[in-house]
């Protein structure tokens, strides 16, 4: 099993790799810098978007990825607004993709 790399690091890793990719991305809440839970909001710049959360697979034990909230942009916004009333030390990152590009099943980036 890998160590879980700080929250900040992570995020700054992926940032750079999607800047390597043109794919503009933004912090759009800081959490806390050490254990703040991820999320990643897909937005496909058509009033759509996704929300990505980091989780467990219960079946391998290892970290994955998973819906947490699909559709219109405004209906993503308002779940992801929820999620930081309970947790303040979320952090929310946005990515513009018309292609739907988040390389967050790339390796490394789980």
């Amino acid at each position: 099993m890998r160590p879980r790399l700080a929250a900040r690091v992570w995020i700054d890793a992926y940032l750079r790799r999607l800047a390597l990719r043109n794919i503009p991305a933004y912090v759009i809440h800081k959490g806390d810098p050490t254990a703040g839970v991820v999320m990643v909001k897909l937005n496909t710049l058509d009033g759509k978007a996704i929300c990505f959360q980091r989780s467990f697979d219960l079946m391998t034990g290892e970290r994955a990825w998973v819906v947490l909230a699909e559709g219109d942009e405004a209906a993503v916004d308002a779940s992801i607004a929820k999620q930081r009333g309970f947790d303040r030390d979320l952090w929310v990152l946005e990515i513009e993709s018309r292609d739907g590009d988040h390389l967050l099943e790339e390796e490394g980036l789980a």
